[in-house]
Parts: structure tokens; C-alpha cells; sequence
């Protein structure tokens, strides 16, 4: 049975199957082409720890089974903190509802940091991929973007999307906070 792709990854429909039980149903993702149940077992994986090598892969099998059907959240490549990304986005929660977005880039700093990326926390009234598309096209651009973004990480800010200004300013400014206490290497969120 295929999840609808308004499910959002942040709860974590899988959560209660066994590994064995989330690997058959990833099979199954595979051998009928469905791109969203086989990102949400991805998705479980990773948020359970599975090994980078484990997830690298399944994410090449999806890729080449199922690239039409892909939802925008699930990141292409392994990010090792992508669960606290998650765990600080889920502690806020907007109160008005708006035009804005918040949203996080993954940046990629493999040529001159130990941790090989970083994220940037920013805000718009564009879409997060659109936002991310003026990034790289020098548009308003901030320059870690233009320089190291590789994608937007949709997932973990799914329900900080649609926000008023107001309230994105003030979220966009305690994710970035909570994801530097966490230990990630943060850009923006000012």
C-alpha cells in the first residue's frame, strides 16, 4: 500500500514496523515503482541510525526504480545529522499562518571542514525550491548558497512552510539557534 505524499516524513508513518517489516515494504516500493513508500522507508531508516553505506544505497535503488515518484523531501545523498535537523524543526510551531517559508540547504564544506556539510536556515515567500533556484542563480543570493548549497533539505521544515512573516523571522531565527546547539555548522538565520 503506497502513502500519500501529503504524509508528512517528520511523523514517521513507519515508525512502529520492524526493520525486516520496513525492508520488505521497501522491496515492494522498488518492484511497483512507488517512489513515496520507498522514501518513507528510507526516511525510517535513517532516523533509526542505519549505516551511511546502507542508506547511500537504497537511496541509488530508489533513484534508479522509482526517480518520477520521488517526493522533494527525501535528500539524495547520506547526511549524518539529518535526524537533528528534524528534532529541532519539530520544536517549533508557528502561530500564525502566512505566505513564508522557512527552509534549510544542505551545504557542502568537504573541502575545508572535518564535517562535510553544513546547513543554511533561511526565509521567503517563495517556495523552498524556487528560493533555492534564485540562490544559485546570484538572485538575492547569500554566498555560502551560491557557492556550496547542493539542495533543499524540505523535509525537516515541512510545517514551517505557509507561516506569516512575522513568524517565519522568528523561527528561522530560533532553528538556526537550535540546530548550532545541536553541533551542526550553521549558515544564516538572521
Amino acid at each position: 500500500m503506497s502513502r500519500k505524499t501529503a504524509v508528512s516524513p517528520a511523523s514517521r508513518p513507519l515508525r512502529l514496523l520492524g526493520k525486516s517489516d520496513v525492508a520488505a515494504r521497501f522491496e515492494h516500493a522498488l518492484s511497483t515503482s512507488d517512489g513515496v513508500e520507498g522514501a518513507h522507508c528510507i526516511h525510517e531508516l535513517w532516523m533509526r541510525g542505519e549505516m551511511a553505506v546502507h542508506i547511500d544505497r537504497a537511496l541509488e535503488r530508489l533513484w534508479k526504480h522509482s526517480a518520477s515518484s520521488i517526493p522533494d523531501w527525501l535528500p539524495t545523498r547520506h547526511i549524518e545529522w539529518l535526524s537533528l535537523a528534524y528534532e529541532a524543526a519539530a520544536e517549533l510551531k508557528p502561530a500564525k499562518r502566512g505566505r513564508n517559508n522557512v527552509y534549510l540547504v544542505l551545504l557542502d564544506y568537504s573541502d575545508s571542514r572535518p564535517e562535510p556539510y553544513g546547513v543554511y536556515v533561511g526565509m521567503s515567500a517563495h517556495k523552498p525550491a524556487d528560493r533555492f533556484d534564485q540562490h544559485k542563480a546570484g538572485i538575492r543570493s547569500a554566498g555560502c548558497v551560491l557557492r556550496r548549497g547542493v539542495e533543499v533539505l524540505a523535509g525537516p521544515t515541512l510545517h514551517l512552510c505557509n507561516v506569516s512573516r512575522t513568524e517565519a523571522a522568528r523561527i528561522e531565527e530560533q532553528l538556526a539557534e537550535a540546530l548550532t546547539m545541536r553541533g551542526l555548522f550553521v549558515q544564516g538565520g538572521h
